[in-house]
């Protein structure tokens, strides 16, 4: 897990990042919790996600948004994190501009920036949000969700609400053409405290079913090219 650090919007930003060996690897950028409640880059339910994106064969990336730890600049109430997520993303495509599909991920907080990028980034073509905050911020630009993705939730979860949580999954499940796996971790509070391994479980099933599909997909149909529109 090299670290690195890369020029963000406001300054440096501080990564850390794992090299697929295989060829076309995919890739995924994985966000952290709210930067003003201790989220790091190394909070355990991230660095979690980060590891099931390794184990799966991703080429994988994840940072500290600014402000935090050695990344420079000030906390920007979202805004500003979007655009460091933005940034993150362009360097992780960059070194990876063979990469057969682009992910991203989100604790919390970080799930937040990532649905907003997945809204923003058309060539983004899986996700997965771990305690999306619905209860807390305003999800209703998934209007409509433009890509199929996980969605795991701790039923003990005393800082998001499951039930708002629930209702968020209903409507986008309710779109054509997109499957939104909704999975409850049972026992599970905000943090997957003595539930990581059934987070674990729930990442590693879904991201790599969605791979073998998308891998015999690929086979079955050799000239498909991927959706690619212009990027705000």
């Amino acid at each position: 897990m090299p670290e690195i650090f890369i020029n963000g919007p406001e300054g440096r930003l501080e990564g850390r990042y794992h090299q697929s060996a295989e060829k076309g690897a995919p890739i995924a950028l994985v966000l952290h919790p709210h930067p003003l409640y201790g989220g790091t880059m190394n909070n355990k339910v991230t660095y979690n996600v980060y590891q099931a994106f390794q184990r799966a064969g991703f080429s994988v990336m994840r940072f500290n948004f600014r402000g935090v730890e050695r990344s420079q600049g000030q906390f920007d109430n979202g805004v500003g994190e979007l655009s460091d997520a933005a940034t993150a993303l362009d360097w992780l495509q960059a070194q990876n501009p063979d990469a057969s599909t682009c992910w991203v991920s989100g604790f919390s907080f970080g799930s937040w920036i990532a649905m907003q990028l997945l809204m923003r980034r058309p060539e983004i073509e899986g996700f997965v949000a771990v305690s999306p905050p619905a209860n807390m911020y305003d999800f209703s630009f998934l209007a409509p969700c433009p890509a199929s993705g996980l969605v795991v939730m701790g039923d003990k979860d005393d800082v998001v609400q499951e039930d708002a949580v629930s209702k968020l999954v209903g409507k986008l499940a309710g779109q054509k053409h997109i499957k939104v796996d909704y999975q409850v971790v049972n026992g599970a509070d905000h943090y997957y405290r003595n539930h990581l391994d059934q987070l674990n479980d729930a990442l590693d099933g879904y991201i790599d079913e969605r791979m073998q599909n998308f891998h015999q997909n690929r086979k079955a149909r050799p000239d498909r090219k991927r959706r690619q529109l212009p990027r705000d």
